[in-house]
């Protein structure tokens, strides 16, 4: 739902001309969201004069800047005071936005319950500037679990979720989705399109992890009434000692089964 709002407010944009543009222009605006895009790439923080180097501007222009966001909450200083860092005041406005509260307040319950049967974590994913976003997650029970960190940021071709949110899109979101990827590599389109659509006849993505060894990571999609995936629920799912196959193959049931819950719960369409 917010790609699709954001898609449309992009392509009214690139309908003005830039003299156009430039009448609506807000420097302040723009000095404010540049800072806070810097430090979101930053967890440890930058001191004043670094953050005025790095975009450009004058240590003034920062400082008034910076006192603001402060003000506000959106960004602290450090313990020691010489950095300044985002805070989560962000992360919290942007799960105020109504579809993201329904979406996760959908899923919570069923993806503990996932949790609790597998004895596995269960995290949820959605699209967000060419990027996996991961906006809710719930840990296993016991005492060893692996897990993604709620807030994480993951490249879309390094996980199980981004191939699920583009397999299961139209063409045309599908392309717009890629062009904000930036690993995206054009040529090799063709063999990411047959892969997506062997995605989306099983309806389901199971794959050894890109990145840690002895976990195959499960998703499944979320879609909305026409649909198109808006989230991808995931459990990564840690081969034990002594686990069957079957293990694997029941806990992609429950997933899947979970994430159509969560989709009728939502108003989405039926998965065929």
């Amino acid at each position: 739902m917010t790609r699709t709002l954001k898609a449309a407010n992009t392509t009214l944009l690139q309908r003005r001309s830039p003299r156009q543009l430039e009448k609506y222009a807000a420097p302040a605006l723009d000095k404010g969201l540049d800072i806070l895009e810097l430090l979101a790439e930053e967890p440890d923080g930058l001191p004043q004069q670094e953050i005025a180097r790095r975009l450009g501007r004058t240590v003034s222009e920062i400082f008034r800047m910076l006192a603001t966001l402060e003000h506000r909450g959106y960004v602290a200083q450090s313990p020691g005071g010489d950095r300044y860092v985002l805070t989560l005041r962000m992360f919290a406005v942007s799960h105020q936005h109504p579809p993201t509260r329904l979406l996760i307040r959908a899923a919570l319950p069923r993806m503990q319950d996932v949790a609790r049967a597998l004895g596995q974590s269960c995290h949820l994913g959605v699209f967000h500037e060419g990027r996996i976003l991961i906006v809710a997650q719930t840990d296993a029970p016991g005492a060893h679990s692996y897990s993604v960190r709620m807030g994480a940021q993951v490249p879309v071709f390094q996980a199980s979720s981004g191939m699920i949110l583009l397999a299961f899109q139209s063409p045309e979101t599908r392309a717009h989705m890629l062009r904000e990827c930036p690993d995206f590599k054009r040529k090799e389109q063709e063999q990411l399109e047959r892969k997506l659509a062997r995605i989306r006849r099983k309806g389901f993505e199971e794959i050894p992890s890109y990145q840690v060894k002895g976990i195959f990571n499960l998703s499944a999609p979320i879609v909305d009434f026409t649909g198109a995936a808006i989230a991808a629920m995931t459990v990564p799912f840690v081969s034990r000692i002594g686990a069957t196959e079957r293990e694997r193959t029941d806990a992609r049931k429950a997933l899947i089964e979970a994430a159509e819950d969560v989709s009728r719960a939502i108003g989405g369409a039926e998965q065929p």
